[in-house]
């Protein structure tokens, strides 16, 4: 881990500001969603990225049940599940 020198205070909501130079260098937008991860007594904020949930390829995604996953896996778990398909050339 990189110790940025950057220290800020949380206030009564919780609420932090990330410095501009931090979101400058990581790309960080107003509206762009973190992910939060917790590891023991540290917590950690990853910019998110829409991925498939048996893989973690973020190509060719689609949404089911609120959950991503991407083309490629639903053919393996159609084919696992014994289907055979067809390719279809559009999208709906």
């Amino acid at each position: 881990m990189k110790d940025t020198g950057v220290i800020r205070k949380v206030d009564e909501l919780g609420r932090f500001t990330l410095p501009m130079e931090l979101r400058r260098n990581l790309h960080i937008e107003v509206g762009d969603p973190l992910e939060v991860f917790v590891d023991e007594d540290t917590i950690i904020l990853k910019k998110y990225v829409a991925s498939d949930i048996f893989t973690g390829s973020t190509e060719d995604l689609i949404e089911f049940e609120g959950k991503k996953i991407s083309r490629q896996t639903v053919a393996k778990l159609a084919h696992l599940a014994g289907y055979q398909l067809t390719e279809k050339t559009e999208a709906p």
